[in-house]
């Protein structure tokens, strides 16, 4: 018996990797019993006499699991967003931001294209970068001619199992092919990333860049907080959580109720009131969404 990573799985196989090498293997028959299925990412004992006949014995426990893409045990999530392009959504990346932090996944941020900005767009990409920093965010303001910016981007890959968020054209792909041009990611085929297109019919890989794994996935081909309580929904805003003591009453939801440090703080400029307009919207839409049977 070894220990081992599923980095890939399909048409019911899973492969291995274990010691620098990959074993294709089947689940139990009882995991099938059992409802249990193994995802990419799954740390799993197994158990093979050759490379292409081995048998999946156990999964260890998970520290996080994705739906969409189906990926366990991620360490991060590297958020692309573009700064012209489509332009600039700080609505959209509040909403990755969200769908990560639900997850406990460590986000960090790359705003894209900033080698096709004027300087009056620069300014704005900047003072974004200040203040998702200030709020505890990693944030790279990147190009893919920047070397600098793209060595920054790969000290983050090292040593961690990433996956990839963004809409559709801010220039992932571009981005993945210039760190490491082996993977001639198709960007036609990867830009399709909220579930529409091609992409999101095929399997999801884990490759080695830059001493660590990335998932070969378009990110979240759902952007709804479909399974998000409005009671998790601040533990989700890093700046929240920080002052969310000192309100009033315990479980506030910094909404209508009286004496809440996190309406103080947007007040007082502490904390961006576009992040606290973007939170209300939020709220809403998960007080307002359909129950599901």
């Amino acid at each position: 018996m070894a220990l081992g990573k599923i980095i890939k799985s399909l048409s019911g196989f899973y492969y291995v990797y274990s010691d620098g090498e990959v074993y294709q293997c089947r689940g139990r028959g009882n995991f099938r019993k059992r409802k249990i299925s193994p995802l990419v990412g799954d740390l799993v004992e197994f158990k093979a006499d050759n490379l292409e006949e081995g048998y999946i014995l156990s999964i260890e426990d998970r520290k996080n699991e994705l739906v969409r893409p189906p990926i366990a045990n991620v360490d991060q999530a590297l958020i692309v967003t573009s700064a012209v392009h489509p332009d600039f959504n700080a609505l959209l990346l509040d909403r990755f931001l969200v769908l990560v932090e639900e997850k406990r996944i460590e986000p960090f941020i790359v705003i894209s294209k900033m080698d096709q900005v004027d300087d009056e767009r620069r300014k704005a990409m900047e003072a974004y970068k200040d203040q998702y920093e200030k709020i505890g965010y990693s944030v790279i303001l990147s190009s893919v001619n920047d070397s600098e910016s793209m060595d920054l981007i790969q000290s983050h890959l090292a040593d961690r199992t990433t996956v990839i968020a963004g809409q559709s054209g801010v220039g992932k792909s571009s981005m993945l092919n210039s760190i490491d041009p082996r993977l001639s990611i198709d960007t036609d085929e990867i830009s399709e990333s909220l579930g529409r297109g091609k992409h999101t019919t095929r399997h999801v890989e884990l490759y080695e860049i830059s001493d660590g794994l990335v998932a070969d996935t378009p990110g979240f081909s759902s952007l709804e907080f479909g399974e998000l309580e409005q009671e998790q929904l601040p533990e989700c805003f890093p700046e929240f959580v920080e002052v969310q003591n000192d309100c009033k009453f315990r479980g506030c939801l910094h909404h209508k109720e009286p004496k809440c440090a996190v309406k103080k703080a947007v007040e007082d400029g502490e904390i961006a009131k576009k992040r606290y307009d973007h939170y209300l919207q939020f709220l809403n839409e998960i007080q307002t969404r359909k129950p599901r049977y």
